[in-house]
């Protein structure tokens, strides 16, 4: 089964920049810092040295795994989603049982995930908790503390 990264246009765009950027500009910075720390002489017992090697391996795994991530992309058009419950792209209001407290989160692939804009991964506990449900539906949530029931107020699709 494949493994698809399901992302918005922008957030696919975002993500090419990202990459092509860590290829340019963090690669020539990582051969810069291993190329300075070959000149202290001594590779056997340079730690600038190991720690640029260090470095430069940790930027081609995130560069791997970003490359992955664009292979198996899928750009979702929100035209072309069912508002009546929610998915990937929905934009739900959603009222705690307990507290009456209303929230309004948009869902979004785990790459575009960013919590300050109201923006959660399908793949969080809350997303997987979200997903499929109707208006009027509870959603029953699993978190570190217990079980938080939401009610379902409103899906849009953006």
């Amino acid at each position: 089964m494949a493994d698809y990264t399901y992302l918005t246009p922008d957030g696919y765009e975002r993500l090419k920049k990202e990459l092509e950027t860590m290829k340019s500009d963090g690669r020539a910075e990582v051969a810069r810092a291993i190329a300075e720390a070959r000149e202290k002489g001594d590779l056997s017992e340079n730690a600038e040295y190991d720690a640029a090697k260090d470095a430069q391996g940790m930027l081609e795994m995130k560069i791997n795994e970003m490359e992955k991530a664009l292979a198996n992309a899928r750009v979702l058009d929100a035209s072309q989603l069912d508002a009546s419950q929610v998915t990937v792209l929905s934009k739900v209001t959603i009222k705690n049982v307990a507290n009456g407290r209303e929230a309004t989160y948009h869902l979004v692939a785990e790459a575009e995930a960013d919590l300050k804009a109201k923006k959660i991964s399908v793949s969080s506990p809350m997303g997987e908790g979200l997903l499929g449900k109707k208006v009027g539906e509870i959603a029953e949530v699993q978190t570190p503390r217990g079980s938080i029931q939401f009610e379902i107020m409103n899906i849009t699709i953006e």
